[in-house]
């Protein structure tokens, strides 16, 4: 089976997954919705059929119950007269209107009515404000993960950023690229903990990155910053994995110098097809960890040629889990990078994740991409090669 064929495979496979699980919500709502009429009716059709004795019309309160769940306060009010015309006109089938057990059951009625009418004005009010929430979250994740560049320098540039929830739009994990006059810097990590103590300490990693990628002569110096940032940030045994990358600028460039925090090694693919993970020379502590008297990590240089790319992740996707308990196979997922746009190539890795794991991931997971631009290939050659 071709590269071509795993990549289709995938995109047809996650297309469907994402129709299936866009399905669910929407039979959900749809039963939801027609329950409360679902409901009075069985009630009037029993009681017609059963007469008076079998002493069900009070659950004709379940209409306008179950409406406030989903409808809105109009939808619920109409639910509730017609709840309340039903429960009358069936006092008047059975000789009950005016009678104590008839009276007892419009009251009912009417009062359930009324609760779920307030119900519904408090949940689009809680819903509004939710609404409200999730633009500002939205807005501050704008500002805490810019949009990186599609090209800076000789690299084309490409991002994925998947998170754990689904109503979340800022987690932990953390990326940015620099143009710098010393070349193109890169950083991506991944805070520990969540929550918006994670988004802070994300936020100062960031800010600090953004200016001594682009003053500071040398990787080692930039995290040399990170380190001192955060350690006036930090409390306790908090702490960032990161790994920084700098490509240096000219077209005789054939090596990438990182600088690895206690974070996942990237993941390199050479125009040969090999790949290999970047391994540092030696592990170290994580940011945050290294003003406590261990020694810091040491740059250290990889082949980056053109042709040549070179994947930074979270460890959200290498410990992504499929059903068996399996985690993702990177490594073995390289071919599926070959796609001649970035962004195309990270797409169908992040499907591939999802069709590997079949649920929601349990960590935010996020991929950053660097393809050095081959100079002999046209861009008429790139084109020809994406359509097909």
């Amino acid at each position: 089976m071709t590269g071509d064929d795993v990549t289709a495979r995938a995109c047809w496979a996650c297309h469907r997954q994402g129709r299936e699980h866009a399905l669910v919500p929407r039979l959900r709502t749809g039963l939801l919705s027609a329950f409360p009429f679902l409901a009075m009716g069985a009630v009037g059709a029993a009681d017609l059929t059963g007469g008076s004795g079998i002493g069900l019309q009070p659950m004709m309160a379940l209409g306008p119950a179950f409406a406030g769940l989903s409808g809105g306060k109009r939808r619920t009010a109409l639910v509730g007269a017609l709840a309340m015309a039903l429960s009358i006109a069936l006092s008047l089938y059975n000789g009950q209107f005016g009678e104590r057990r008839g009276n007892a059951t419009l009251i009912s009625v009417a009062g359930v009515s009324v609760a779920a009418l307030l119900a519904t004005a408090m949940r689009q009010k809680r819903e509004a404000e939710l609404a409200n929430v999730r633009s500002i979250a939205e807005a501050a994740q704008r500002v805490l993960l810019r949009p990186v560049p599609r090209s800076a320098g000789r690299l084309q540039v490409a991002v994925s950023y998947t998170s754990a929830v689904a109503e979340a739009r800022i987690g932990g994990d953390l990326y940015e690229v620099v143009t710098s006059p010393h070349g193109v810097r890169v950083i991506i990590g991944d805070v520990q903990g969540k929550g918006l103590e994670a988004v802070e300490t994300a936020a100062v990693v960031l800010g600090a990155f953004r200016e001594a990628a682009y003053d500071e002569p040398d990787l080692a110096t930039v995290g040399d910053r990170l380190e001192r940032a955060l350690d006036r940030h930090l409390l306790g045994e908090k702490f960032v994995t990161a790994v920084l990358a700098e490509v240096p600028h000219g077209a005789g460039t054939r090596t990438a110098t990182l600088l690895n925090f206690g974070h996942p090694a990237p993941l390199a693919i050479r125009q040969d097809g090999s790949v290999h993970f970047a391994e540092p020379p030696r592990r170290s502590l994580p940011l945050g960890l290294g003003l406590h008297g261990s020694e810091p990590p040491r740059p250290h240089e990889v082949p980056f040629a053109p042709g040549d790319q070179l994947l930074l992740y979270t460890d959200g996707v290498t410990e992504a889990r499929d059903s068996d308990n399996l985690f993702y196979p990177l490594d073995h997922r390289a071919h599926l990078l070959k796609d001649a746009d970035a962004e195309g190539a990270l797409e169908a890795v992040r499907q591939d994740i999802q069709e590997h794991v079949r649920s929601p991931l349990h960590d935010d997971a996020a991929m950053l991409l660097l393809r050095y631009r081959n100079p002999t290939v046209s861009h008429a050659q790139r084109a020809a090669a994406t359509e097909t």
